[in-house]
């Protein structure tokens, strides 16, 4: 499930091919066209081709002719892997409720992916929009259940009741040659702290400006959290500062230059517990998440 990108896709047919992946594509449950009595291929002049393809060419097709071009097949990049394949319509089937033209992507070769995305983001090939969801929730497991079976449920709810304690995303602005921005949701963060003391951080990093500059958004399909130099920086030395001159712990330099990574800090090894200073993320309308200790700090050796 990733809010970060919108396309639907899975693998299909016998001769999908996925390189570098962390599964056995031999093993992985294929999806065969052929075998399903409502799976078709999407035309070039179907109105949902635009939705991968905005200025797609029907170069065979003519207002004269019955067009039998098909959707010119995609190819999809995320973090660090892609897939490409051809657009199909086909029926979704719920307990409860069915949904035929359903658009998903016949992936037939893939790099570095998961066996499968179902695209959660703002545009019109994703599941919420295709279904038209009002609002979906799912609650991340913190990175300390990875090992484990451990799961949470996915709600998906359409109805028109309203919601108190709804709050809305932040809308992106259309800005021209950046309509990749649309897909994201945007959230209002306010400030960081760490421990009781805010992170000084200038609020134009955190704001989202009128060309669709900064902002926060969350993004479901990316390990992890990312942030500009100018909002990173002063966060690690706020920490850095509590933890050498309050706890007086030092900082592991030489770790730092082996690994890439910082700050590092040398602690005692008696100590069976850490506990760092609690990293905050404060949004507009007042709500708080705390951050879990073992999603930002990570002991080593």
């Amino acid at each position: 499930m990733d809010t970060g990108s919108d396309l639907i896709w899975f693998p299909c047919t016998t001769r999908y091919l996925c390189k570098n992946c962390s599964f056995s594509s031999s093993n992985t449950p294929l999806f065969i066209p052929k075998q399903s009595s409502s799976s078709k291929i999407i035309g070039c002049r179907n109105p949902k081709c635009s939705w991968i393809h905005p200025n797609a060419q029907c170069k065979d097709c003519n207002p004269s002719n019955n067009c039998t071009q098909i959707c010119p097949p995609y190819i999809i990049f995320y973090e660090s892997g892609a897939t490409s394949g051809i657009s199909l319509s086909e029926t979704l089937n719920f307990p409860n409720r069915t949904i035929p033209n359903f658009f998903v992507g016949c992936s037939v070769f893939s790099s570095r992916t998961p066996a499968g995305i179902a695209g959660f983001g703002r545009g019109q090939a994703s599941l919420p929009s295709q279904l038209n969801l009002n609002k979906f929730a799912y609650c991340l497991l913190s990175r300390k259940f990875d090992d484990s079976t451990r799961s949470s449920p996915l709600i998906l709810d359409n109805s028109s009741g309203s919601d108190s304690e709804k709050k809305p995303f932040i809308k992106n602005p259309v800005i021209p040659g950046r309509s990749a921005f649309s897909v994201y949701y945007y959230v209002g963060l306010r400030k960081i702290t760490v421990g009781e003391r805010r992170v000084r951080i200038p609020y134009r990093y955190l704001r989202l400006d009128d060309e669709g500059n900064g902002g926060t958004i969350i993004d479901s399909g990316t390990t992890f959290t990312v942030m500009a130099s100018e909002v990173r920086e002063p966060l690690a030395a706020e920490f850095e500062s509590q933890l050498v001159k309050k706890m007086n712990f030092s900082r592991a330099l030489g770790v730092e230059v082996l690994t890439g990574l910082s700050p590092c800090f040398n602690v005692s090894s008696g100590t069976t517990r850490l506990k760092f200073p609690k990293l905050k993320l404060h949004f507009k309308g007042g709500a708080e998440m705390a951050v879990p200790q073992e999603n930002y700090a990570a002991v080593v050796g």
